[in-house]
């Protein structure tokens, strides 16, 4: 495609401008929707399909929930259908894949991130209250928050003045536990389940520090009154290098007092394991709550 002078994404009129024919067109373009086109010489991710259709949809047009939670750095699968938001007055499109909301956005409801015109981290993030389970959106919200794109003192402000929209109890019951600490999506899962237990809420990224008060580590999570910490190993905790770092530095806990609780990806779909091995810690350490 190079020769011809056309982007990896591209419209049919600027196919036609640069003398595609149709069975180049055919050969190398892979339609996103009609009239829009990604080239087979670059992968058909997200970002590339967005910018293949944003000049054949309304004017107007901004990337929305799920689809800009993903763009924003949001631990959500990408894939279709793309959501979007146009403006009330504006023709709502009906193309296949696509999955268009009518919506006034104010104020802060508007970024650009990638070349793309996409809902803000905190509109995205409310948008998805009402959608998905309380453990998910926790996990969107960390995210954004360790990505700069949500802040608590900006989603508190916007919470206040919400009323009777989908999803708002939800979101106000999870916006203090937001935290941009949070590493990977499991783990804001492993929290969200101590969260809505009758157990203690865990602090995240606890220090674990040495007799003279040297932090030797950090757990992902814990409980430093009772020298408990939570972690969730994923997949790169067994590569070499990091299985010797995690040895070690679960000696040292182990060495000062600290009870160590290891979850791994398959806790994932039985999180009451989480909570019931995290109450027997506590108990066992003499905890009360």
């Amino acid at each position: 495609m190079d020769r011809i002078g056309l982007p990896p994404a591209y419209t049919r009129p600027e196919a036609a401008a640069a003398g595609l024919t149709r069975a180049q067109l055919r050969d190398d373009g892979v339609r996103v929707t009609r009239g829009a086109y990604v080239s087979t010489a670059v992968p058909l991710g997200l970002r590339a399909a967005c910018l293949a259709a944003l000049p054949v949809l309304p004017a107007g047009t901004v990337f929305s929930h799920r689809t800009a939670a993903t763009l924003l750095g949001a631990p959500l699968r990408a894939g279709w259908p793309v959501h979007l938001t146009v403006p009330p007055g504006t023709h709502r499109p009906r193309r296949a894949r696509f999955a268009a909301h009518v919506c006034a956005l104010g104020e802060g409801d508007v970024t650009t991130e990638h070349g793309l015109p996409l809902t803000s981290g905190v509109r995205t993030w409310l948008d998805l209250a009402g959608l998905l389970p309380p453990g998910e959106l926790l996990a969107v919200g960390d995210a954004l928050m360790r990505a700069g794109h949500l802040d608590a003192a900006t989603l508190a402000h916007r919470l206040a003045g919400t009323t009777g929209r989908r999803g708002v109890v939800t979101a106000r019951a999870l916006a203090g536990h937001l935290t941009p600490l949070a590493a990977s999506c499991p783990e804001s899962l492993v929290r969200h389940a101590l969260l809505s237990s009758d157990l203690p809420g865990p602090e995240v990224q606890v220090p674990v520090q040495d007799p003279r008060g040297r932090v030797v580590a950090h757990a992902d999570l814990g409980y430093r009154r009772w020298k408990i910490a939570v972690e969730y190993e994923g997949r790169q905790h067994a590569e070499r290098a990091q299985f010797d770092r995690d040895i070690d530095r679960y000696s040292l806990m182990a060495a000062d007092g600290w009870l160590v609780l290891r979850f791994g990806h398959a806790v994932l779909g039985r999180l009451g394991t989480v909570v019931d091995r995290t109450r027997r810690a506590l108990i066992s350490r003499g905890a009360t709550w």
